[in-house]
């Protein structure tokens, strides 16, 4: 429930920041919100490749997964985290 509320959450942030793309805010607030919008780039391409980096070989990670994992940020890792089957100790 949570997690699909967080999902919610970074669509509308999405949408904030990519409309200040196509209608721009007045000039103090567009500067911080290209600003915002770099970092959130930056920080989910991030997530993507540190997850692709530590994922075993034999488990790849679909397309799919990646794009939602770079749209949602941590709210998708966290249900993806749910999914995933306890590693078992040797």
């Amino acid at each position: 429930m949570l997690i699909n509320l967080g999902r919610l959450l970074m669509l509308c942030v999405w949408g904030f920041l990519l409309t200040n793309l196509i209608h721009p805010f007045p000039k103090p607030l567009k500067y911080f919100i290209d600003v915002a919008l770099f970092f959130m780039v930056i920080m989910h391409g991030f997530q993507v490749t540190l997850l692709k980096s530590t994922q075993p070989k034999d488990q790849p990670i679909s397309y799919w997964q990646e794009a939602k994992i770079f749209i949602f940020g941590v709210f998708e890792l966290l249900a993806w985290q749910k999914k995933q089957p306890p590693l078992k100790k040797k």
